[in-house]
């Protein structure tokens, strides 16, 4: 019997239904035009694009071009790439470009999908950038859709680690850019950090389409980008505090495994405490609870952390004596990126690792502020229904599911869920064989590398040939997962989102071509493409009688969105293939989040060794809690949105406030007001407004007017003249400084002193927003201890962000004031000396400025160390492992000298 809601819409069909009904008529349109456009010329479809841009640029709306926009776009494709786009492929360009985020499963082609609504929105001239989750796709994707944009007549970039900085000016002037998140969010920062509007990159935020948008906008959106430079070195205490933790007892701390959080007890503080004063870390007259101890604490509950939440091989690695932190999403590593507040050298302490000094943020923008700043944005994935929430709420976005261009032919089995582990992998291993043995194509999906490696061990044992694509594997990445759909072969992955390579069901043709020609030079391409081609069809039809390819998963991850992700890589274009989740009550989730309910019907059930149970119902309470994991998930990044959104507010004040002093040619007014307005506030303090001249601190103002403005007036005599008040003084102050400025004026002058102007105010807004976000992090971090006292921490940080921004400005006018006063014509030894200074400055804030990103082929040249001898490895220093062999052999260090063993 149907429900009331069911029935509902077996009537009048859901929303998406409507919304796909309302497009099918402009589907229509284009292909109605198809002819037309099949007609034309090479050169008439780029005339095309000109005619479409000039009158997009006259006023015409891109809605009414888009027919047109659309046919030619995909008349393009057709010639430059061999493909047509399908009708539900057009679907998807139709939504992005409306500003939605287009659902569509793996292997929908969504790669193609993108530049529909890319090339439309260019028409405009004012960019459009495709957002991908790595350099490699980045890298891929704009030289594969390059052709259509070439064939179109527009440009295209790619934005990358590294980049010189006149390619990545060229890449951001293109007409459509392909970068990363990270990238495109380094290089806002870095933009506002600029000195010079010239050297800024990045345009207009005009329109962003979003490849993975889940994974971008919602997984990465937890962590912000941070630019930062080196702080102080505190790796001595680090180390001590590291000795003292793996001595701690259970009673010590108590673990909360659902908040990832852990605490010490009151029996593990005085253990602490008694430990830290016998190995003088703690002053003997000074107890935790002190307000000095502040420093011991916060390193000693980071180590805590390290210690009991942070493990080995699941949530990082150690990699050439540096730990490196694994994506817990896509399993990859994160090269470059760090823990923030000291855990990253704890956990380096843990392992012994060399300790990196801390660092202090310079500038930081959070993913959901940074795409926010796009006029318009869109995205594709997969998996999005079950985040609609979050994008509506957060970003605006609506969510479309595009229909499949053939029906999904996959078998999604119901879980199995075992009492321990130990069956759960021996039925894993058992289910593995049966495919294995039939020639179906395995994919076996596991939560962490250490998982991975158990049962590939266990796989071993049973003689089952097989390939492990983790953090580990991560070079061979493309590799493994081209052969994953070959006849019988077993793959065991870590998480499989993002990975842009679609498993093709006998393995990957052009990859058999790439390898049989590399083995071959000499033989004709095309033979060998004919060759391989009807090898390949053999293996296809083989792996389709044996059932197509087979996800095994084995653990449920707490998004949903990742175990789709997962299944999504069987029965991609109507492919058969079929999934199955095998679980066990010693799960993490299941562990986690109630499985005594579970437990008591296995129980009753008196299930035996080895039985498992299946049932839909089983599948229903795993959503529920997977569910709840999620909107939990979703309620802590709303809070700390809500917190940045405060910072942000400041961020744009800030960084517009820049802009504008670089676009000025002239910015003596800004100076001058911000000089009549230290005077009026030093004259207010020290001549306080409705008081009696006896009453003025005359001697003060004297002394403070010299320190504040350099100038020496005879203020204490002014004040006793007859019918002289604050007013009148505050004149012949402003007049007598605005003398000096004119006269600095006369000496440096007109151009130079504005060029000094601006450059004192850009250096002071940099020092003092770099400190205003060092006191609003300490602020954050303990304003939440004010809800104890049944006040809100969230209006508690707004109120007084907002007082530390307006002490922040004043203490920015006065030292932009000070400054001025202060600067005198040099001499020629010294203006060099302060150049050289100046540069060192920049250059170390743009270093600090290039996050490292994913290991990359890009050569980097390094700096020649004094003694060098390329005979003798011991003057070489520290080579980057892609940096050139300081032997000379002309390959890279990883590959030489630097192989590991």
């Amino acid at each position: 019997m149907l429900g009331i809601g069911n029935l509902a819409r077996k009537v009048f069909g859901t929303p998406n239904d409507r919304k796909i009904k309302a497009a099918k008529p402009i589907i229509d349109k284009i292909n109605a035009l198809e002819p037309e456009f099949q007609s034309l010329s090479d050169e008439q479809i780029k005339e095309r694009t000109e005619d479409l841009s000039s009158r997009a640029k006259a006023g015409e709306s891109l809605d009414s071009l888009l027919p047109e926009a659309f046919a030619n776009c995909r008349e393009a494709a057709q010639r430059a790439l061999g493909l047509r786009a399908f009708d539900v492929q057009l679907l998807g360009g139709l939504f992005l470009h409306r500003g939605n985020i287009a659902e569509m499963k793996t292997g929908e082609g969504k790669t193609l999908v993108a530049t529909f609504p890319a090339y439309l929105n260019a028409l405009t001239r004012k960019g459009v950038h495709i957002v991908t989750v790595n350099d490699y796709l980045a890298k891929r994707d704009a030289e594969w859709m390059g052709k259509v944009y070439g064939a179109l007549g527009m440009t295209t970039g790619v934005i990358y680690p590294q980049q010189p900085e006149e390619e990545k000016r060229a890449a951001y002037a293109a007409d459509i850019t392909y970068a990363t998140n990270n990238e495109l969010g380094f290089d806002y920062l870095r933009d506002n950090m600029r000195a010079e509007l010239s050297e800024m990159f990045q345009r207009a935020h005009n329109f962003a389409i979003v490849d993975e948008v889940d994974s971008i906008l919602i997984d990465e959106a937890r962590t912000p980008l941070i630019i930062s430079g080196p702080a102080q070195d505190r790796s001595d205490l680090y180390t001590a505090v590291d000795k003292i933790i793996p001595d701690l007892q259970e009673d010590h701390y108590t673990i909360d495994e659902k908040t990832r959080n852990v605490t010490f007890t009151d029996e593990g503080n005085d253990y602490l405490e008694q430990h830290l004063h016998a190995r003088g870390i703690l002053p003997e007259d000074q107890s935790l609870y002190d307000p000095e101890s502040t420093t011991i604490v916060h390193h000693v509950n980071q180590g805590l952390r390290a210690h009991k939440l942070f493990t080995r091989d699941k949530d990082y690695i150690v990699r050439d004596g540096e730990v490196v932190l694994i994506d817990e999403f896509t399993g990859r590593m994160m090269a470059g990126r760090r823990l923030s507040d000291g855990l990253h050298q704890a956990i380096e302490a843990k392992e012994g690792c060399t300790i990196k000094p801390e660092n202090v943020t310079l500038a930081q923008v959070t993913f959901q502020n940074y795409f926010r700043l796009y006029n318009k944005l869109a995205g594709m994935t997969g998996t999005a229904t079950t985040e609609a929430e979050e994008f509506a709420e957060i970003y605006g976005l609506g969510v479309v599911e595009v229909p499949t261009n053939m029906p999904i032919a996959r078998i999604d089995e119901d879980d199995a869920v075992y009492r321990t582990a130990r069956e759960k992998y021996d039925a894993v291993v058992e289910s593995i064989k049966e495919a294995h043995a039939k020639g179906q194509p395995t994919l076996v999906g596991t939560t962490s590398i250490e998982k991975s490696e158990f049962l590939s061990d266990l796989l071993k044992k049973e003689g089952i040939p097989h390939n492990v694509l983790n953090a580990r594997q991560h070079e061979q990445e493309a590799q493994i997962i081209a052969d994953a759909g070959k006849l019988g072969a077993v793959t065991i992955a870590t998480n499989m989102a993002g990975r842009g390579t679609d498993i093709k069901l006998g393995g990957n043709v052009e990859f058999k071509v790439m390898e049989a020609i590399a083995a071959d030079p000499d033989a004709h391409p095309d033979e060998i493409r004919e060759k391989i081609e009807a090898e390949h069809k053999a293996d296809e039809e083989a792996v389709i009688a044996a059932g197509g390819l087979f996800v095994l998963a084995t653990e449920r991850h707490e998004s949903r969105r990742i175990d789709n992700q997962l299944r999504g890589r069987s029965g991609r274009q109507g492919d058969p293939g079929r999934s199955a989740f095998f679980l066990s009550l010693e799960d993490d989730l299941m562990r986690i989040f109630g499985s005594q309910r579970l437990e008591k019907v296995l129980n009753t059930l008196g299930m035996k060794e080895g039985e498992a149970i299946v049932h839909p119902w089983v599948n229903k309470s795993l959503e529920r809690a997977q569910a709840k994991v999620e909107g939990r998930n979703f309620d802590i990044r709303k809070q700390l949105l809500k917190f940045d959104d405060v910072m942000n507010e400041q961020r744009k004040v800030i960084f517009s406030q820049r802009r504008e002093i670089m676009e000025a040619q002239d910015i003596s007014e800004i100076t001058q007001d911000m000089r009549h307005e230290v005077i009026g506030d030093l004259v207010h303090r020290f001549m306080p407004p409705k008081t009696f001249a006896d009453q003025w601190d005359t001697e003060g103002l004297y002394a403070a007017v010299l320190e504040q403005l350099g100038i020496d007036v005879p203020v204490i005599a002014w004040a006793n003249e007859e019918g002289v008040d604050d007013d009148a003084i505050r004149e012949r102050l402003e007049n007598a400084a605005d003398e000096l400025m004119a006269k600095k004026t006369s000496q440096f002058g007109p151009e130079n002193m504005r060029m000094i102007e601006k450059q004192i105010l850009l250096q002071t807004i940099d020092n003092k927003w770099r400190e205003h976000l060092l006191t609003l992090e300490h602020l954050r971090s303990v304003v939440g201890f004010r809800g104890y006292a049944q006040r809100d921490p969230l209006n508690e940080y707004k109120s007084e962000s907002f007082q530390l921004f307006e002490s922040m400005l004043d203490s920015l006018r006065e030292d932009v004031t000070r400054s001025l006063a202060q600067i005198r014509p040099m001499s020629e030894e010294e203006q060099q000396a302060m150049v050289a200074d100046m540069q060192a400055q920049q250059s170390q804030i743009q270093a600090a400025a290039k996050p490292q990103g994913p290991e990359d082929d890009e050569k980097t040249e390094e700096p020649v160390l004094a003694g060098f001898d390329e005979n003798d490895p011991a003057t070489w220093g520290n080579p980057g492992r892609n940096a050139p062999c300081p032997c000379g052999s002309g390959k890279k260090f990883k590959h030489c000298h630097g192989r590991l063993s």
